[in-house]
């Protein structure tokens, strides 16, 4: 027995329909064959993984986020963040694969092969096993014990179970199941090591699979990872401190919900700034007479990335425009004499930051920025009058 679902009634259906017209929204750009919206695919990408991450005390900067999705190397990465970085980029990589696959099933081989790319460079999370025995999770700050797993022995029948939900939940919404997915794989802590990294990598591959949308655009892992006291505490009130499956999930599925809801506001908030910037930037090279290839350098730093010569390349290669590291330089210090980029460090430490016109392009876009409102998420759906559609069941399983 696992988390059940539990009733869904007007106040999570109407915090659905809200992060649904939001997503409809976003599918615009997603659909659009334009190359800012391929370059803040990237960024949110690099965001994601960055946040997983950070929760597990594996810190990087996103611009090495971005190196590590690019194949490139690190600039100031510790060894130890770099390897779990790389490690969770080859998950999502095949996260992505998977979204697409027409012979998925969701399987506990397919969980500890994922696990296997997320922790291959740690032999001792025992990548792709399911721990031998108990497991214990301290609050690093008091050195308590906070949650205690199931008895080793539950662990295969226990994920067995969480497969079989994932695979015949198909009258709940995504959002949901993706949700309790999470949950499930969090509280089972079927692993030595990276519990809560496959969780979240979980919740991504189901909204993957549903096509709710690209998951660079729909996963919420960079507002947990900004969240991180905020997530334990809602994963502390649903667990209690001990496996106890008969518990309602209903905080959980709400905090998911609201994640989903900020996380949207905040990427259509990034493209919609994307694209006016995209635009303000192809006409400041116009008139600086620079070569437009130097779009993809100049829009990654009115992003807030600094940006390195081979990282450089790599979006050129992508738009299919191959240049040698030599032009790439040449094209940075015109960007720079340009006024528009400036240089920080030497030789293999040179990095290119946001300047003049460019630093004030970031800067009005970034003014004015509200804090987003949930007070009225739950409400139910607009004009919608009628009895709550219940789904899901009470905790503790069906009733009767």
């Amino acid at each position: 027995m696992i988390f059940d679902i539990p009733v869904l009634d007007l106040r999570e259906r109407g915090a659905l329909a809200r992060i649904d017209a939001l997503r409809r929204e976003l599918r615009y750009f997603v659909a659009e064959p334009r190359r800012w919206v391929g370059s803040v695919r990237r960024v949110l990408a690099a965001r994601a993984i960055q946040g997983s991450n950070s929760i597990e005390g594996y810190n990087v900067s996103v611009e090495d986020a971005v190196a590590a999705i690019e194949g490139d190397d690190p600039a100031e990465a510790r060894d130890e963040d770099w390897h779990a970085v790389t490690g969770y980029r080859r998950a999502m990589t095949y996260v992505l694969q998977l979204a697409q696959d027409e012979h998925f099933d969701y399987t506990p081989a397919l969980l500890r092969s994922l696990h296997f790319m997320m922790t291959e460079y740690a032999l001792g999370a025992g990548p792709g096993l399911w721990r031998p025995g108990p497991i214990w999770i301290r609050n690093d700050a008091t050195g308590d014990i906070v949650y205690e797993g199931p008895e080793a022995a539950l662990v295969p029948a226990l994920v067995d179970d969480l497969t079989e939900q994932l695979a015949t939940e198909g009258e709940v919404p995504a959002l949901i199941r993706a949700a309790m997915a999470h949950l499930n794989m969090a509280m089972i802590h079927p692993f030595r090591d990276g519990n809560g990294r496959m969780a979240r990598c979980l919740q991504t591959l189901v909204l993957a699979r549903e096509g709710v949308l690209v998951p660079e655009f729909s996963s919420i892992e960079e507002y947990l990872g900004a969240n991180t006291q905020d997530y334990y505490r809602v994963l502390s009130e649903v667990g209690q401190g001990v496996w106890n499956p008969g518990r309602d999930a209903q905080p959980w599925v709400r905090y998911c919900l609201q994640a989903h809801y900020l996380q949207a506001m905040s990427v259509l908030r990034r493209v919609r700034e994307s694209e006016q910037i995209w635009l303000e930037i192809e006409q400041l090279i116009e008139r600086c007479g620079i070569n437009a290839r130097c779009m993809a350098a100049l829009f990654d730093a009115a992003l807030g990335l600094r940006v390195r010569n081979s990282g450089y390349r790599a979006v050129l290669k992508r738009w299919s425009e191959d240049i040698s590291a030599q032009v790439a330089t040449t094209d940075l210090a015109s960007m720079v004499r340009a006024g528009l980029l400036a240089q920080l460090g030497k030789k293999r430490g040179t990095v290119y930051v946001a300047d003049g016109a460019i630093s004030e392009i970031r800067a009005r876009h970034a003014k004015g920025r509200q804090p987003v409102d949930t007070s009225r998420l739950f409400d139910p759906p607009p004009g919608d009058s009628n009895a709550p559609e219940l789904l899901g069941q009470p905790p503790g399983g069906p009733q009767g």
